[in-house]
C-alpha cells in the first residue's frame, strides 16, 4: 500500500515539481537561461499566473512585467503583506534561485484557499520580472518598479542584439511610460518578506534547514587598469620590470588578507585580464575587477579605503600607472528586527533551531526596502552551497520546512510589533 503523504510533504513535493516545470521555460535547450522579456520569460510568467489563479488569487502584470497575485483579506482592499522573488535567471543557472521565493508562497496560499482561510490583511505574491541584470546590464528592474525607484535611463540600455529595453518592452506590450503606476504606496504595504535559497554553504555545513537573514550586504565594485611596460620575458631583469599583471596580483593578495578574518566582510577579484598577453612577454597592461561586500557599511567602506590606498602604494613602488573606476555601489540593507523576531518565532514553533546569518548576495528585498520594512528567510542549499549554476540543489524536505515556517509566519503576523522595537 502506498504511503499517505502529509500536507507538509505534499507541499514540499509540489514546490519541487513546480520548480522543475518552470525550468522548462529556457532560452537555451539543455541549460536554464531565462532573461527579461524573452519568449522563455513570457512562458514562465504565464505559468506563474496560472498557478496563482488556481490558488485563488487575482492576477495582474504591471508595466515592468512583474506577475502579481493577490489573495484578498477579510476586508477587501486592506493593506498587503508582500512576498515574492524573481523568476529571471543567470545564464546556465539553477532552478531554485529566485523561483523558490515565488512558488513557495503560492503553494501556501493554495492551502489556505482550500481551507477557506483569510487574514485581516491581503497577501500579494510578486514574481519580479527581472533581478539578475543579464540582458540589459541593469539589476532589480522589477522590484525597483514596485518601489518607485526605477531608473528610466536604463531604458536605453541595449541587449546583445542591439535592441534597447524600451523597444523590447513596447514589443512585448508593456508601456515604459506606465512604469510610475507600478509603484506601490507605502500605506498599502505592511512589510515585505522574501524566501530564498542561501546561495552559500553556512546552513549546509551546520546541518540546519533554515536561517533568519540579519542584513543584505552592501557592495562596492571597481574596474582597475594597470599600465606598466611590456618587455621580453627573457631579457628584462626582475628588478627593472614594470609588470602590470604582478601589480594586480599583489593587490589581489592584499584584498585576501584585508578581508579575511572579519565576519561578514568579503573581497573578490572576479576578473583578471592581461590584454594581448603572451607567454614570453612581461605584461604591460592588466585589468582586474574588485568586489568588496559587508553587512555593515562602515566595515565595507573602511576596507575599500584601505584597498584604494594599497593600490596607490603598490603602483608607485612598481612604477605602474593605474586607473580606478567605480562601477557599482549599494548600501547594506538591514532586515527589520521585528520581522526577524517573527521569523525566528515561526522557526522555533516548528521545532527547528534558529540561526541568524547575513546575506552576501543582493536580493529584491534591497529595492523594496525603500517603501517597507523587509526580512528574509534562507533555505539550505545542497551540493556545497553552489548557486547560479546548474548543480544548484535543495531538498523537498527543506522546501516543506520552509513552507511550514512561512505559513506559520503569516498566520501569526503582527504588524503592531513593529512599534515595540
Amino acid at each position: 500500500m502506498a504511503a499517505t503523504l502529509t500536507p507538509a510533504t505534499e507541499t514540499g513535493a509540489r514546490i519541487m515539481a513546480w520548480a522543475d516545470t518552470l525550468a522548462v521555460h529556457t532560452e537555451q535547450p539543455g541549460m536554464l537561461t531565462r532573461t527579461y522579456l524573452t519568449d522563455a520569460h513570457h512562458g514562465a510568467a504565464a505559468q506563474l499566473a496560472e498557478w496563482m489563479r488556481e490558488a485563488g488569487m487575482t492576477v495582474r502584470r504591471d508595466a515592468a512585467g512583474n506577475v502579481i497575485g493577490r489573495y484578498e483579506g477579510t476586508t477587501p482592499g486592506a493593506p498587503a503583506l508582500l512576498t515574492g522573488s524573481h523568476f529571471d535567471t543567470v545564464r546556465d543557472g539553477g532552478r531554485y534561485d529566485g523561483n523558490l521565493g515565488v512558488i513557495l508562497p503560492v503553494a501556501c496560499v493554495a492551502g489556505w484557499n482550500r481551507q477557506g482561510k483569510r487574514f485581516p490583511f491581503a497577501i500579494e505574491v510578486v514574481g519580479f520580472a527581472e533581478e539578475e541584470g543579464v540582458r540589459f546590464k541593469a539589476t532589480l528592474l522589477g522590484s525597483r518598479a514596485i518601489a518607485g525607484t526605477f531608473d528610466t535611463n536604463v531604458l536605453d540600455n541595449a541587449d546583445d542584439s542591439g535592441k534597447t529595453m524600451r523597444e523590447v518592452m513596447r514589443a512585448a506590450g508593456f508601456d515604459p511610460a506606465g512604469l510610475p503606476a507600478a509603484a506601490h504606496q507605502r500605506e498599502q504595504v505592511l512589510a515585505f518578506v522574501e524566501v530564498h535559497i542561501e546561495q552559500g554553504p553556512v546552513l549546509l555545513n551546520e546541518g540546519l534547514p533554515l536561517g533568519v537573514v540579519t542584513a543584505i550586504s552592501g557592495a562596492t565594485r571597481f574596474i582597475v587598469e594597470f599600465e606598466g611596460l611590456a618587455g621580453h620575458a627573457g631579457t628584462v631583469p626582475m628588478d627593472m620590470r614594470r609588470d602590470a599583471a604582478m601589480a594586480g596580483a599583489e593587490i589581489g593578495l592584499y584584498i585576501e588578507r584585508r578581508c579575511g578574518g572579519l565576519p561578514g566582510l568579503v573581497g573578490t577579484i572576479g576578473q583578471f585580464n592581461v590584454p594581448n598577453g603572451a607567454a614570453n612577454v612581461v605584461p604591460g597592461r592588466a585589468v582586474i575587477s574588485i568586489d568588496i561586500r559587508a553587512g555593515e557599511d562602515a566595515v565595507r567602506q573602511a576596507a575599500v579605503n584601505d584597498v584604494l590606498a594599497e593600490i596607490e602604494r603598490v603602483c608607485a613602488r612598481r612604477n605602474v600607472r593605474v586607473t580606478v573606476r567605480k562601477t557599482h555601489e549599494a548600501v547594506s540593507v538591514p532586515c527589520a528586527p521585528w520581522l526577524q523576531t517573527q521569523w525566528a518565532d515561526a522557526i522555533a514553533r516548528q521545532g527547528l533551531p534558529v540561526r541568524h546569518l547575513p546575506s552576501g548576495a543582493g536580493h529584491d528585498a534591497m529595492a523594496i526596502a525603500a517603501i517597507a520594512d523587509v526580512a528574509m528567510l534562507f533555505v539550505r542549499c545542497g551540493n556545497g552551497g553552489i548557486s547560479h549554476h546548474p548543480t544548484e540543489i535543495m531538498t523537498a524536505e527543506d522546501a516543506a520546512s520552509a513552507a511550514a515556517v512561512f505559513s506559520d509566519f503569516v498566520e501569526h503576523f503582527d504588524k503592531s510589533s513593529a512599534r515595540q522595537q
